[in-house]
C-alpha cells in the first residue's frame, strides 16, 4: 500500500509537473500570438494612411495632368503660337513696330552718401 501511495504521489507530481509547463507553454503561444497580431494591425493601419496618402497624391497628379493636356493642346493653336513668339522671343509681324516702355529708375541713397551722412555727426 505504502508503494502504492508513493507511485501515486510520483504519478501526481509528475501530472502537475507536465500540466504546469503545459500551461506555460499554451500561455506563451498565446502571447506570441497576441503581439503578432497587435503588430500586423498596427502595420495595417500605417499602410492604410499610406494609402490614402497616395490616393490624393493620384488625385493631385490626376488634376495636374488634365491642366498640362490642356496646354499641350493650347500650344499647338496659332494664336498661343504668336502670343509666345513675341513675349518670349521678342518677334513682329512684318510692318509691325515695337514699343518699349522703360521703367524710371528708382532714386536711392548710394552707400557714399550714408556714410557721409554718419560722419556729419563728428564736424561741428
Amino acid at each position: 500500500m505504502i508503494t502504492k501511495f508513493k507511485q501515486s504521489k510520483k504519478e501526481s507530481f509528475q501530472t502537475v509537473f507536465f500540466s504546469t509547463i503545459l500551461v506555460l507553454l499554451v500561455l506563451v503561444v498565446i502571447g506570441f500570438v497576441i503581439v503578432s497580431n497587435w503588430k500586423v494591425s498596427q502595420k495595417r493601419a500605417e499602410l492604410n494612411d499610406r494609402i490614402e496618402i497616395l490616393k490624393s497624391e493620384i488625385q493631385d497628379l490626376k488634376i495636374e495632368k488634365e491642366v498640362l493636356e490642356a496646354r499641350a493642346s493650347e500650344s499647338f493653336d496659332n494664336s498661343y503660337l504668336e502670343k509666345e513668339a513675341r513675349e518670349r522671343f521678342n518677334l513682329k509681324k512684318p510692318g509691325e513696330e515695337v514699343v518699349t516702355i522703360l521703367l524710371p529708375e528708382e532714386k536711392g541713397e548710394s552707400v557714399e552718401e550714408k556714410e557721409k551722412a554718419w560722419w556729419n555727426i563728428f564736424d561741428w
